[in-house]
């Protein structure tokens, strides 16, 4: 079992960066894959980017490749998500996941969720 509390969130101006983090509480974190996911009003939940148990290994939506970087630190138990040159369609509530099998941009393989952070581009 494990808690998840993001934050980071807030207003930046189109072109500008933020860094997201997520606090997990738990034995086992460094077990876990992780990802980051992201709702707009209206719209569904899409995948952002995922990192392996050990974060030897990530994954990404093609559209975030180059612009977003997601890392973890064990030690400190969190997951962090690097927005660079973020654009106004990146508004959107921004969630963690954890989860006990290989890492997916699918959200059914999830098996907790954070409350998630707002992330709002202004132009």
């Amino acid at each position: 079992q494990v808690q998840l509390v993001e934050s980071g969130g807030g207003l930046v101006q189109a072109g500008g960066s933020l860094r997201l983090s997520c606090a997990a509480s738990g034995r086992t974190f460094s077990s876990y894959a992780m990802g980051w996911f992201r709702q707009a009003p209206g719209k569904e939940r899409e995948f952002v980017a995922a990192i392996s148990w050990s974060g030897g290994r990530t994954y990404y939506r093609d559209s975030m490749k180059g612009r977003f970087t997601i890392s973890r630190d064990n030690a400190k138990n969190t997951v962090y998500l690097k927005m660079n040159n973020l654009k106004p369609e990146d508004t959107a509530v921004y969630y963690c996941a954890a989860s006990q099998n290989f890492y997916s941009d699918a959200k059914y393989e999830y098996d907790y969720w954070g409350q998630g952070t707002q992330v709002t581009v202004s132009s």
